[in-house]
């Protein structure tokens, strides 16, 4: 049985080890360049078509894959006379990859319906490094039948692929995970900070956390820097962070409650911004910690 033929929109980081991922297992890939062409020259170089409208992405593609950085670029790449949801083909099916708002989801999934295709939200867990490998986490939902239709393609590219609901509820887990994950990172990151100030070892603070039940990835993630330098065991901009975490206040915010546990840690990701790391990677939230107390 002959492949689906795959657009993907969104060759970032994440976007790009997928499509990697994609042709090391045979897929004919559409692309389209976003911000940068590092990642759409390599799928080019692979065979890849580059094409220079979302609409024509869907035209053609069975699949529409959409890895964006907030629901705003989605909707910018999905509406509108050159969007996607004008070129969609009778059946296709969408599939977002990135973190965006349940509540833009579920419109543009309406929308979708209308053109004749059906929408899914199949946010992103692990990192690139994962990706390259298809070893990503994947928490899909919407249709059933759509996602057991395209769960082989998903298979693909992830070791844990989910179905967890309707249409939204991808979103909606993978918001909750991502706060949990920067409370955490940023949590490890000051802790680090405060080691220096107080003249404690960095090392022997790691041994003893990790010893207990504080033991995660996120701690070693963050770990990999603050010991070795490393900051791409953990590859997400403080820029993406805090994005994330802001989009889980405001979902927390339209269910009409208030999130209080996400204020510290979008304050410490927003000053970092302001700071000018907005680029850098969120094991680097050591660093600025470290700064701040030197006052």
């Amino acid at each position: 049985m002959s492949k689906p033929k795959i657009g993907f929109i969104g060759l970032g980081l994440m976007g790009g080890a997928m499509v990697g991922r994609l042709q090391d297992q045979g897929y004919d890939l559409v692309v389209i360049a976003n911000r940068t062409r590092t990642y759409v020259d390599r799928a080019v170089e692979r065979g890849a078509v580059e094409v220079t409208t979302a609409k024509a992405v869907a035209e053609g593609s069975d699949i529409v894959m959409l890895c964006m950085d907030t629901s705003d670029n989605v909707e910018a790449r999905m509406r509108g006379d050159e969007g996607v949801i004008a070129g969609l083909k009778p059946g296709a099916v969408v599939i977002d990859f990135g973190t965006s708002l349940p509540a833009s989801t579920k419109a543009l999934g309406a929308e979708v319906d209308a053109a004749g295709g059906t929408m899914l939200d199949c946010p992103i867990g692990r990192t690139p490094m994962h990706a390259k490998d298809g070893l990503l986490n994947l928490m899909g939902s919407g249709d059933k039948a759509t996602f057991d239709r395209v769960k082989p393609v998903l298979d693909d590219l992830g070791e844990n692929v989910f179905h967890l609901g309707p249409l939204g509820t991808g979103h909606t887990i993978k918001l909750i995970n991502n706060f949990y994950a920067q409370a955490c990172a940023n949590a490890m990151a000051e802790s680090y900070a405060i080691a220096d100030v107080m003249g404690v070892d960095r090392q022997g603070l790691y041994d003893v956390m990790s010893a207990g039940p504080l033991k995660s990835g996120m701690m070693d993630f963050v770990t990999a820097y603050a010991l070795k330098g490393d900051d791409q065991q953990l590859a997400f901009s403080i820029k993406n962070a805090a994005k994330d975490v802001g989009y889980y206040a405001q979902m927390c915010d339209d269910a009409g409650v208030h999130s209080m546990m996400s204020g510290s840690t979008l304050d410490s990701l927003r000053g970092s911004i302001e700071a000018g790391r907005g680029e850098e990677m969120v094991p680097l939230q050591v660093d600025f910690f470290a700064d701040r107390f030197k006052g």
